[in-house]
């Protein structure tokens, strides 16, 4: 044989797939948030630590112990335990979807998947039963065809490309034939069509079959009862029967052929001049539960968008019967033609996309995620494989093919919505968690060192030593390790969730001046009331301030009132054990070696109402706190 090479490498689109593949990963919107975090606290620090430093200098205090304290200012503000929380809460959450038949290849992707507010998925298995089934061979005229079936069935099972389900349905329906093929021209994405080349009585036979429109395209003539016409002059009646069986929910095939001289050469060229015979129409149940599953997620805040290569009449039959909203459908043709801003406004109410290519589909998912929102991608086929690497979250099934199961971050065991709905759930869950530490500890340590920063520039000395501060922070971020199985309150996985910097600040600003308020009524008790000395005033601050990061952590978890949503057992009972041992701290021989002394009595039933306080204004500030619920 000889063949001739039109392009090679990254030319072809093979190679552009690979390249894309091959690309710098996406930025998903968990490590935006996590990066803007990040620049937030870094700013917090700067200014805070700089002040502190400043002011002890221009007090003419030693420069190694202002710079000390300064720095341990900056470690006090920090959430060092951060990275641990997030790998420990979305270990957690991964083995908690691993028992729901969901399977996370990368452990961030479950906080994406929580905040995903939109998901595009394909058709055919996930709001189908996948379970492709011939419903009849129709003749131009809109009857049941023998020979138009067998057409199909030739061309079916003599094709050597890869097995899918619309091939697999016609072969259930082959009788034995000894035909063997001659050539083809194999499917793909752009011709949508395939074509098989067999030996007939006298000559040879090209079978076409494939898209409606696409086999129409190469056709010139119909075979209308057992004669060829003209096509234009059948193909009104024709359209009128595709788009009939088309709107009736099923997927439709067109079927051709064209009388060849022998030969066993063949190319894209010889699909021309064909004669249209019949029509193929294929059934596939819509799944019970994808009505329901779209109801769920709608409820969750995630709106589901339908991109498929099928046929706009049947993707639009399909989103009906699931209860998609649609204005419209949103073709492959369209897309080709309009530019990014246009696709975007038609993206705003249109939940429908049909006759999509590959590389389209990922330009979808590239202009919603530009839209700011968090896109999810369920797609198992090597068509989907782009897409699924352009996505927030790209999520593929156990059946898929092996790219697409590369390309996704999180792979179902079950190809089925209500799975994707308890992801959901659990990855908001999840989500919510490191959200509670993130917050309560920034709060805290912000108001903590605020306290520190105001006492240092009137106290004859450091309120606490550096030591102190590091074991302050160690204390309070033991029962955070606990926070990954805290329970969750059910609108905390009511609607998606992300990393808002500037509710986060708010949240910072606010409780950390609530916290500040009663470190300062506790320094000004300690001064003026019990004349506390250097060591019991650090004593009783470093009791006060542990108990409060304890009590905020308690407290804040929840937007409800505190007593009627239950913490996790670990979390109460590490809160409880923190805060006894640090109050026996000053009594024990590891006193001395910390800067601690004994704390009268007085001095802690005093602090007991100063936590009390704390707690009472705690409550009243997340009632009317506007970013308590951001």
């Amino acid at each position: 044989g000889s063949v001739l090479v039109m392009r090679t490498g990254s030319h072809t689109t093979f190679g552009a797939l690979s390249a894309e593949l091959a690309a710098a990963d996406v930025t998903t919107s968990f490590e935006r948030g996590t990066t803007a975090f990040g620049r937030m606290l870094v700013w917090a620090i700067g200014v805070l630590v700089a002040g502190v430093l400043i002011v002890n200098l221009i007090l003419d205090r030693p420069f190694v112990e202002s710079v000390l304290f300064s720095l341990a200012l900056a470690v006090g503000i920090t959430p060092q335990l951060l990275p641990a929380i997030v790998a420990v809460s979305l270990s957690a959450g991964a083995r908690r979807m691993a028992s729901e038949q969901v399977l996370v290849k990368r452990l961030d992707a479950l906080e994406d998947f929580g905040s995903m507010t939109v998901l595009c998925s394909d058709k055919t298995g996930t709001l189908t039963q996948g379970n492709v089934e011939l419903d009849a061979a129709y003749d131009l005229r809109g009857h049941p065809s023998a020979e138009v079936l067998r057409l199909a069935v030739l061309n079916a099972t003599l094709q050597q490309g890869f097995a899918n389900p619309i091939d697999q349905a016609l072969a259930r329906r082959a009788v034995e034939d000894d035909r063997q093929a001659l050539a083809e021209i194999p499917y793909d994405f752009q011709r949508k069509r395939i074509s098989v080349l067999i030996k007939d009585t006298d000559d040879h036979l090209l079978i076409t079959k494939g898209a409606f429109a696409e086999v129409v395209s190469v056709c010139a003539h119909a075979q209308v009862r057992g004669t060829d016409v003209p096509l234009d002059s059948a193909l009104p009646f024709i359209t009128r029967q595709f788009a009939d069986l088309a709107e009736r929910g099923f997927r439709v095939l067109a079927v051709a052929t064209r009388h060849m001289d022998p030969r066993a050469e063949l190319s894209r060229d010889d699909e021309a001049e064909m004669t249209l015979v019949g029509l193929l129409a294929f059934h596939d149940p819509v799944k019970d539960s994808a009505g329901q599953a779209i109801g769920d997620l709608a409820a969750l805040g995630v709106r589901v968008v339908l991109i498929t290569g099928d046929n706009r009449l049947s993707a639009s039959a399909v989103a009906n019967r699931v209860g998609l909203r649609h204005g419209g459908v949103l073709t492959g043709s369209e897309v080709a033609s309009l530019p990014d801003d246009a696709i975007r406004a038609r993206l705003v109410d249109c939940d429908v996309c049909a006759e999509i290519e590959p590389l389209q589909k990922e330009r979808l998912v590239r202009i919603l995620r530009s839209s700011g929102e968090s896109v999810g991608l369920l797609g198992d086929g090597i068509n989907d494989t782009a897409a699924l690497h352009a996505a927030d979250v790209g999520i593929s099934v156990d059946s898929a093919v092996d790219v697409a199961r590369q390309a996704a971050a999180i792979v179902l065991l079950d190809k089925d919505l209500r799975v994707v709905v308890d992801g959901i759930r659990i990855g908001r869950a999840t989500f919510a968690n490191t959200l509670k530490y993130v917050r309560v500890t920034i709060s805290a340590n912000f108001g903590n060192v605020l306290s520190m920063a105001i006492a240092s520039a009137f106290l004859p000395f450091l309120p606490l030593l550096p030591l102190q501060i590091l074991l302050l922070n160690f204390l309070s971020d033991v029962p955070a390790l606990t926070i990954s199985e805290d329970a969750v309150d059910e609108e905390d996985v009511k609607n998606p969730r992300s990393w808002n910097i500037r509710a986060i600040t708010g949240f910072m600003v606010t409780f950390g001046l609530v916290s500040s308020v009663f470190d300062i009524s506790t320094f000004l008790l300690l001064r003026l009331a019990f004349n506390a000395d250097v060591e019991v005033f650090r004593s009783a601050w470093l009791i006060e301030s542990t108990a409060t990061e304890l009590a905020a952590m308690l407290v804040l978890r929840t937007a409800r009132r505190f007593w009627r949503s239950r913490p996790g057992s670990a979390l109460l009972w590490s809160s409880i054990a923190v805060a006894v041992v640090t109050v026996v701290l000053p009594y024990s021989p590891l006193a001395p070696a910390l800067g601690l002394t004994e704390v009268p009595v007085a001095v802690l039933a005093s602090l007991v109402g100063v936590i009390a306080g704390y707690v009472a204004a705690t409550e009243v500030a997340k009632r009317y706190s506007p970013t308590f619920r951001s």
